[in-house]
């Protein structure tokens, strides 16, 4: 496993913008750091600005910060 692949990235639509904006908590918890016009092309960003973020990261000989967050989904009743 690469090291990028232990954080959770997520893109949604932000009906606001009229973009897909994308997010990973545990490395920009300031929130979205990238969009595009479909999921695939704001998700290929994103995986890019990660997989950045990591080895500047290894290069300045800083620790990664853990990866806590987690995917979630609202318990439905059966």
């Amino acid at each position: 496993m690469k090291a990028q692949d232990q954080y959770l990235k997520f893109v949604r639509w932000e009906e606001e913008d009229g973009l897909y904006v994308g997010y990973c908590p545990d490395l920009f918890p300031w929130g979205g750091v990238c969009h595009g016009s479909t999921e695939e092309e704001a998700y290929q960003q994103l995986c890019a600005l990660v997989q950045e973020e990591v080895e500047q990261l290894r290069q300045a000989g800083k620790e990664l910060p853990p990866a806590s967050t987690r995917p979630m989904r609202e318990a439905v009743p059966a």
